[in-house]
């Protein structure tokens, strides 16, 4: 079989490393920096700074003093992780499977062949994964006077003293609270009558009441009119008033990249402007597959990772694997983390299910005590019946970490009395889970620590 895999981040590395374990060896094509958005200007040195910022803001709460971290010296220290991970864990593994790289950007010109640069390669299977790029708003002036996307954010070519953010969700947050940390002056400015509008409301409050307490300012239900040049920088102007900063950041989403002339392979796109999949990640071509965040859906480095995989099975064994989509988790890694798997409660009525919920806060976990961390809170839905657990959101010290079991919980259609039967370590966050679980039967602001 000749299996052509377009892209090179996550879900084409993924593919690439299954596509050996089958015995075929494919041709790759990439196009720009090896690795893709997340370990070059997304998770990973998103991630890096934050963890920067959040030293020097515990050591400020210890010395009871201001300190903030040189901001030359925490952007250099971010690209030595970059270019290490990239080399390890993308140049060096190119190096070790067998593959035919080629670079290059490729367009088909049939159903089963593409050309890039001036070479015509046909294939039997192809599996598109050439991920996303940031999603520009239609604003006046904007692009006229300027702009941050997620790429200059990580790079800046100069140190700023106030950033006007639009957007309200996961990456607008974790942009607001790095260059809050850094000493920067920082609003965000959001279309949505909150934060994470697609979170549940007790998470997005506790979230903005959070942030705006680190001194974050954030202006909800705003509709951005026009862009212009001012003395000090930028000058915004909303149906609320003016904002003037020295910069904006853009965080308005990703749209997929799917310049590849797909309507020429008979490749269809979504209503979100990926392309359209079926649940074995085949598009509308029988041929061509696609994985990551070029469908569109749930744009996560893990997520691509595993769609990639399943893709190449799919059309190399004809294996029909699916993913399920409930179970898989996010997280947002502003201090405190945010992290989520499965069914909001809204989105559980929705589906006509019997929904029952309870919310906890973090102050009756004992290591959130133990840590003096105990803003947050925990949810958990469940299908009242079954006791099958639906849903869980957490705003606390370590949600990223605790989601895990959660997901797996849903994965397996687990119940709240599994959960419970479940000796947890004490101390921990991830005890969240059985507090939460326990609150469906009794008063947990009643109980004793390790109580069954």
């Amino acid at each position: 079989m000749k299996l052509v895999i377009i892209g090179n981040g996550a879900a084409a590395f993924s593919s690439l490393i299954r596509a050996n374990e089958l015995g075929v060896k494919p041709i790759m094509i990439g196009y720009g920096t090896i690795g893709g958005t997340c370990v070059n200007v997304g998770c990973v040195p998103s991630k890096r700074l934050l963890r920067i910022g959040e030293l020097y803001y515990y050591t400020t709460k210890t010395l009871g003093k201001q300190v903030f971290p040189d901001f030359e010296e925490a952007f250099k220290d971010k690209e030595e992780i970059v270019n290490s991970l990239k080399r390890e864990k993308y140049e060096d593994v190119l190096s070790s499977y067998d593959v035919e790289y080629i670079e290059g950007k490729a367009y088909f010109i049939s159903p089963k062949a593409v050309k890039v640069n001036s070479r015509v390669i046909e294939g039997d299977k192809f599996i598109v994964a050439t991920g996303s790029s940031p999603y520009i708003p239609d604003i006046k002036g904007l692009k006229e006077n300027g702009y941050w996307t997620n790429v200059e954010a990580l790079s800046p070519n100069r140190k700023v003293s106030s950033l006007a953010i639009i957007g309200g969700r996961a990456q607008a947050l974790e942009f607001a609270q790095m260059y809050k940390r850094l000493g920067v002056d920082v609003i965000i400015l959001q279309r949505s009558k909150r934060i994470l509008p697609d979170w549940e409301p007790e998470i997005s409050l506790a979230v903005t009441r959070y942030l705006e307490n680190e001194g974050i300012y954030i202006a909800t239900d705003i509709q951005i009119k026009e862009i212009k040049k001012s003395n000090e920088g930028k000058l915004i102007i909303t149906d609320k008033g003016e904002v003037e900063v020295d910069e904006i950041l853009l965080a308005t989403g990703r749209k997929p990249n799917v310049d590849l002339n797909l309507e020429v392979a008979g490749v269809k796109l979504n209503d979100k402007g990926g392309i359209l999949v079926n649940e074995e990640l085949q598009t509308t071509n029988s041929n061509v597959y696609a994985a990551g965040d070029v469908i569109g859906d749930l744009m996560l480095e893990a997520l691509a990772g595993k769609e990639g995989a399943i893709a190449t099975e799919n059309a190399i064994l004809g294996s029909h694997k699916k993913i399920d989509k409930l179970s898989i988790p996010q997280a947002i890694f502003i201090e405190p983390n945010v992290a989520r798997v499965g069914f909001t409660y809204q989105e559980a009525l929705s589906q006509k299910i019997n929904v029952d919920s309870r919310t906890v806060k973090m102050k009756n976990v004992s290591k959130a005590r133990i840590l003096r961390e105990e803003e947050g809170l925990i949810k958990m839905n469940i299908e009242k019946e079954t006791k099958k657990i639906l849903g869980v959101q957490m705003f606390g010290k370590y949600a990223a970490e605790v989601i895990n079991e959660a997901a797996l919980a849903i994965k397996m259609r687990a119940t709240i009395d599994d959960i419970i039967d479940t000796v947890h370590v004490f101390p921990t966050m991830s005890e969240s889970l059985k507090i939460v679980s326990m609150a469906f039967y009794r008063n947990v602001e009643k109980i004793s620590c390790c109580v069954d």
